[in-house]
């Protein structure tokens, strides 16, 4: 209605570290705590991360969130600057993936991201077989990593009924048309999720989410 004012919205993060500079994180021996940025403790930290990594700088974020990875990779290919490839790494994020591969042009959209490529290790690789020869060796011990497709091929698996292996990449394709016929070739498997309605593919930034959630409930304990 006319005159009502209108409710403003919550700010999002924590303002600066109450107490001022005399109340900051230190270490026992008294010295600053080097997990915080004085930048964030004296002005505020605005970022969309979780709250125990309030004030804490990048790095001090990435090297937790290493000590604790998922042992899966998300790889996806970039032929024409696909919007979708940053959803997919910002997803990447929120399930800590141990790596995302970005297979083809080596610059992609990170609108999407939201930033959160700088708390991932970010990977490149020119085709589908270079992918495919890093992944020979890259699990423990040298062992190979199987490489997953997403997409709904003829001679896909349904997703729902596979067991997904504890280590392993996920392949996405393009949004407009799916994993590459390379891409297809150095997978081990290509599965797809099955659908219920008049759509023929579903979003590629949605099946990336989808795969990830269920390599999480098949392998992340609860």
């Amino acid at each position: 209605m006319p005159g009502t004012p209108h409710d403003t919205p919550a700010e999002v993060g924590v303002g600066p570290w109450p107490g001022g500079p005399d109340a900051w994180p230190r270490l026992a021996s008294g010295a600053p705590d080097p997990r915080y940025d004085p930048e964030l403790l004296a002005h505020g930290d605005r970022r969309n991360v979780v709250d125990a990594y309030r004030y804490q700088t990048v790095e001090a974020i990435v090297a937790d969130l290493d000590t604790r990875r998922n042992p899966f990779h998300v790889a996806i290919e970039n032929w024409a600057h696909d919007l979708n490839i940053g959803s997919v790494v910002r997803t990447a994020n929120a399930f800590n993936s141990a790596g995302v591969h970005v297979v083809g042009r080596r610059r992609w959209n990170r609108r999407g991201a939201m930033v959160t490529d700088r708390y991932l290790h970010v990977h490149h690789h020119p085709d589908a077989a270079a992918l495919a020869t890093w992944a020979a060796g890259a699990g423990p011990d040298g062992a190979r990593l199987p490489i997953v497709g997403v997409d709904n091929v003829p001679g896909s698996v349904a997703l729902e009924t596979y067991v997904l292996p504890p280590r392993c990449v996920l392949l996405l394709g393009q949004e407009s048309t799916g994993l590459t016929a390379a891409a297809q070739e150095v997978c081990d498997v290509v599965v797809h999720i099955t659908q219920h309605g008049s759509t023929r593919s579903l979003n590629a930034g949605a099946a990336a989410a989808i795969a990830m959630h269920t390599w999480a409930l098949q392998h992340v304990p609860r």
